[in-house]
């Protein structure tokens, strides 16, 4: 647990509509109108396999993104947006309508199925960031979904999430080592 708090949501390198619960793991997204707000961790990684498991514990509203930013990457910006994903700092998928986007675009569906289910608040989804393959993969359960993401670049990168919905919260909790080796 002690590694999994090092890992943790940054209090410090989050939009400021947000704050990190006492618990370190669980950020609040305040009720402000008409922004999106996003948090990064303390620790990204340039280097090895990393995995962790994100969940919403309220509803989603019309944009709930998880993902990946670098630094520079922005935290907070005006009305109800796709944050993550929004520039070529981020690569993000957006629970709500399951696109995946990056560079301001939408890169394609995912997963990759007929009539993917939709997100279940509290479903605790699985992030695989694999920098020596410089891929980024997603599970659902013990579902693998596939890789959304390649060709990520040799940058260091934090796991991140960005959310609209007044008062909802999202658990990140650092796994280490994705049990696939």
């Amino acid at each position: 647990m002690v590694r999994a708090f090092h890992h943790a949501f940054s209090t410090n390198d989050c939009s400021r509509n947000v704050y990190i619960k006492k618990n370190g793991f669980t950020l609040h997204r305040n009720p402000i109108a008409q922004s999106t707000d996003g948090a990064r961790t303390k620790i990204g990684f340039s280097e090895g396999r990393h995995a962790w498991e994100v969940w919403w514990e309220g509803p989603l509203g019309t944009v709930a993104v998880i993902g990946i930013a670098t630094k520079r990457a922005a935290m907070q910006c005006q009305g109800y947006v796709a944050l993550l994903g929004s520039d070529d700092q981020s690569w993000g998928w957006n629970l709500v309508d399951n696109n995946l986007l990056h560079n301001g675009e939408v890169n394609g569906s995912f997963p990759q199925c007929n009539n993917a289910p939709k997100y279940q608040i509290g479903e605790r989804i699985r992030v695989i960031l694999d920098m020596e393959d410089k891929t980024l993969a997603f599970e659902r359960g013990y579902e693998f979904l596939g890789v959304a993401f390649r060709g990520l670049p040799k940058v260091c990168l934090y796991p991140a999430v960005s959310a609209v919905y007044g008062n909802t919260e999202v658990t990140l909790v650092y796994l280490g080592k994705p049990l696939d080796g």
